[in-house]
């Protein structure tokens, strides 16, 4: 029998847009014959939206899921062609069971392996893309978590509860009232989604980057024929003002314009009586690196009264 491998489910998903064990039985019932197995799914009605999957899906939504006590919570990007589908009372219903199944699955699995209700996820994606008639995609999702403290959150231009057009994490790790972390947390969050940090403080800068950056203020100095001393000089102050622009603890804090937000937390840290790490952070914004296809506005209302 043919091994049924990632790289051949993965192409006829993309094919298919059937759901990863969808496509993956009807490889292993067709000894890996793609074309017969494209037959297959369309026979089970499962292949409906093939012609779709090809359709750039750059709107959705992007939906928080947290645990009760707060110290677990997902986030989930799953896009749609337009916005009218993302307002859509059933597209908004699956978002949110995805996101909850996403809080059980353990660390590193992948959001396709979530079931929901027993079903895999992919499977009811097919099915809802076959209800509704345009293609949409399980785009990407993250997890944090806490052994004490919370995994606060922030939705930003949001259509729903905790749906909307960015969503932000931040793990806070602590011992102190939980209450009062949620609400610096969410603060954080509503910086992080204004301010778009990089990456977490100046430790996870990433090497390449930065030797990148040194180079071109290097010939930018130089260009300027000063002194070796004192461009060394000003070759601090650019890298500084570097790791204040990328990096989220150096980040002059929205809120009040005054301190870095390693400030924030440390003077948070004093009030609740208790220390405080931020452990990190996961910002997610809609159709971020898409390929977005230009349509005419009108057109799309057409289509979308056509689907009706």
């Amino acid at each position: 029998m043919t091994q049924i491998t990632a790289a051949m489910v993965k192409d006829l998903r993309e094919k298919t847009g059937a759901g990863m064990m969808d496509a993956k039985k009807a490889l292993i019932e067709n000894n890996g014959n793609t074309e017969t197995a494209i037959d297959w799914l369309r026979t089970k009605g499962l292949a409906k939206a093939a012609k779709k999957s090809g359709r750039i899906a750059s709107e959705g939504v992007v939906v928080i899921s947290s645990n009760d006590n707060g110290t677990v919570s997902a986030v989930v990007e799953i896009n749609s062609e337009t916005d009218f589908v993302a307002r859509n009372d059933k597209f908004q219903s699956f978002a949110s069971s995805v996101a909850d199944a996403a809080l059980t699955l353990p660390h590193g699995a992948e959001i396709e392996s979530a079931e929901i209700e027993g079903t895999p996820v992919g499977t009811v994606l097919t099915e809802l893309i076959a209800k509704i008639g345009e293609n949409m995609t399980l785009r990407r999702m993250a997890k944090l978590n806490v052994t004490k403290g919370v995994v606060a959150s922030y939705v930003h231009n949001a259509v729903a509860d905790n749906l909307g057009k960015i969503g932000v994490l931040v793990a806070l790790e602590s011992e102190g009232d939980a209450d009062k972390l949620r609400d610096l947390g969410r603060q954080v969050a509503m910086h992080i989604a204004a301010a778009k940090p990089d990456c977490l403080d100046q430790a996870s800068v990433d090497p390449v980057a930065l030797e990148r950056e040194r180079s071109v203020l290097a010939e930018q100095a130089r260009a300027s024929g000063k002194p070796e001393e004192i461009i060394e000089k000003m070759m601090a102050g650019r890298i500084r003002k570097y790791y204040e622009e990328i990096c989220l603890m150096d980040q002059t804090f929205i809120m009040d314009g005054e301190r870095k937000v390693s400030q924030v937390i440390a003077d948070a840290a004093k009030d609740i009586g208790s220390p405080i790490e931020l452990k990190a952070y996961v910002r997610f914004s809609l159709g971020e690196g898409i390929e977005k296809e230009e349509t005419d506005f009108a057109a799309e209302v057409a289509a979308t009264a056509a689907m009706a």
